[in-house]
């Protein structure tokens, strides 16, 4: 499936590769997957590849219309709990579900987050803090309940987590989306080296632009297009190309790597 850019003046994106098993069999669970953005690609994808799927999002009415649309698209029917991942809570709720549903957890998604834009000398406390606590807290919620039940099943297990570019590279109105950024690529490096004795792995990706209808509503016309053309493709990734690095990254052929940071752009300074 490809996001349709409406009138955008980019060059349309290749075909979707067919599905190859490379997640057959694997309980996954994915986190922000509501709409279509890169959890909800990432869901198709792992549906795709043969997992067993576990949906979350704050968003009720939008997960339910998720799941639906995943189901139409893949012929599987991914299972849904709602968690707000700054919700301590919420998490193990999630993390209770998945053995529930599941029977337990191989692969953690994460990839809720949240953005804004705002020069640091107008920030707030509040404005700095949203975006942490969702962006970097939320995976540290989540990866470190996802690590305490992979540890305790004992059959290794691998965790996905979603950087940006923007935790390499500076950008005005963007200090604390960027620090939340670089803070999960401290943050997965870390975790990497002390779940590697318990056989699981950790890494994540940094996307540069990836466009779907969402981020067109809430972001400057003039900037998509300025960040598009600086990419060597000359448009922005499908959620789709973001989701099967992801997927590589959680599969049996990324098995020597952990503590990695793979970017997924096109775009070089």
């Amino acid at each position: 499936m490809t996001t349709e850019p409406g009138d955008w003046p980019w060059p349309a994106p290749p075909a979707e590769p067919p599905g190859r098993g490379l997640l057959e069999g694997r309980r996954v669970v994915v986190t922000a997957a509501a709409g279509t953005g890169i959890g909800s690609a990432v869901a198709r994808r792992a549906l795709i590849e043969g997992a067993r799927v576990l949906i979350s999002d704050t968003h009720e009415r939008r997960l339910s219309a998720t799941r639906d649309r995943l189901e139409a698209e893949t012929g599987s029917r991914p299972e849904a709990v709602q968690c707000d991942v700054t919700a301590e809570r919420d998490v193990q709720a999630l993390m209770d579900s998945a053995v529930n549903l599941l029977g337990g957890i191989d692969v953690m998604m994460n990839n809720a987050g949240l953005g804004g834009s705002v020069r640091l000398v107008d920030m707030t406390d509040e404005q700095w803090s949203a975006v942490l606590n969702v962006t970097l807290d939320g995976t540290m919620r989540c990866t470190r309940a996802a690590l305490r039940r992979m540890i305790d099943q004992g059959t290794g297990g691998a965790i996905v987590n979603n950087a940006s570019v923007s935790g390499w590279r500076a950008q005005v109105e963007q200090a604390h989306y960027a620090a939340a950024k670089a803070g999960v690529m401290a943050l997965t490096r870390c975790a990497a080296l002390e779940a590697a004795e318990h056989g699981i792995r950790v890494n994540c990706v940094a996307p540069s632009l990836a466009w779907h209808p969402f981020l067109a509503k809430t972001t400057d016309e003039a900037l998509l297009a300025d960040l598009a053309r600086k990419e060597a493709f000359g448009r922005p990734a499908e959620p789709w190309e973001v989701a099967n690095v992801m997927v590589f990254l959680a599969s049996d052929l990324s098995g020597y790597m952990t503590g990695e940071v793979v970017s997924v752009s096109s775009q070089h300074p």
